[in-house]
């Protein structure tokens, strides 16, 4: 008789399996997007979300929840029911910094969500005033070797890649270099330009503008491989700094434990909406991002790795949260 039960039970739970994931989705998906309205993350989850609706036939609702560097909206999306309605839209920190940034943060990244697909890859560029007598990196180097905690650079925030950039700069050179925190990427770049920094590793986005403007000189990119829209740049490794790869990514999510036929539905309808013109004209020409579009499981690698990657310089280059 409880053989039977058993057998019974699995049975209604697997029939309701596939029928939610058949019905799915049947109501409108809300989408957190853990940073406040505007930047970047809002932006791609806004074009990812229009796409997303138009395929799958329901609206998809764009909920900024900000604070707490990302933690606080990454946490609501935890908590909420593993049915596929709830979804988070993140850049890396909250997943792969603020674990090892912060002493204790409400989330598990690994095993407290599901991850659907990397929608986009981005990378810094180092780079100085125009006006600077430096012209290349060894250059760099050696002044700031020669004059230790003088060589400034500015970044959007404690953790922030160009922050994190900077420091495995400074961890692999031996130079002292002293990090400005900054608001926003457009307050760290007027200071550059009017000189009260000495270099920054600013998105390739907004420095290719001031690098064809003539404004800025640049020196490297900080990914694996070269910038499609920098291609005269090189790789920091190409320049020696072999392990330096300083990349960062918008991904999707789900809660940990949702059916895994409705993670690979979200995950099809985002590689194709990847694929759509004005897409690529939003996110590739205009926002200076990579599409991926990868499979979850190639997704969770690259977590696991940026975790070991990022909780190793954190711990190395001794940063403390704000």
């Amino acid at each position: 008789m409880k053989t039977l039960f058993v057998l019974l039970t699995t049975a209604f739970a697997l029939g309701f399996g596939t029928s939610h994931a058949e019905s799915y989705p049947s109501k409108p998906i809300r989408l957190i997007v853990p940073y406040a309205a505007g930047g970047a993350a809002d932006i791609t989850a806004r074009v990812i979300g229009q796409k997303m609706a138009e395929r799958l036939g329901v609206p998809v609702i764009v909920d900024n929840r900000g604070g707490a560097n990302g933690s606080i909206g990454t946490n609501a999306v935890v908590h909420a029911a593993p049915d596929g309605y709830t979804l988070l839209l993140v850049a890396s920190g909250p997943i792969v910094v603020n674990p090892s940034l912060y002493p204790k943060i409400p989330y598990d990244p690994v095993k407290d969500l599901a991850p659907v697909t990397q929608i986009t890859s981005y990378q810094y560029a180092l780079v100085v005033p125009a006006s600077s007598p430096i012209k290349t990196l060894p250059e760099l180097i050696q002044a700031a070797k020669a004059n230790p905690g003088k060589f400034s650079y500015g970044s959007t925030g404690i953790g922030g890649g160009g922050h994190l950039a900077g420091e495995m700069l400074a961890t692999m050179t031996g130079a002292q270099l002293t990090h400005v925190p900054y608001k926003g990427s457009a307050l760290a770049l007027a200071d550059l330009l009017g000189g009260q920094l000495s270099f920054t590793f600013d998105t390739v986005v907004t420095t290719v503008p001031q690098i064809n403007g003539g404004k800025l000189r640049g020196f490297a990119v900080s990914g694996s491989k070269r910038a499609a829209s920098l291609p005269q740049l090189p790789t920091m490794a190409e320049l020696g700094y072999k392990g330096f790869n300083i990349t960062q990514f918008q991904g999707l999510f789900a809660p940990a434990k949702t059916d895994p036929a409705v993670i690979k539905r979200l995950h099809d309808e985002v590689v194709q909406a990847l694929k759509s013109p004005d897409v690529i004209q939003r996110l590739v020409t205009d926002g200076g991002n990579d599409l991926v579009g990868n499979t979850p499981e190639e997704f969770a690698r690259q977590i696991r790795s940026d975790l070991a990657l990022y909780g190793k310089l954190i711990k190395a280059a001794n940063i403390k949260p704000e």
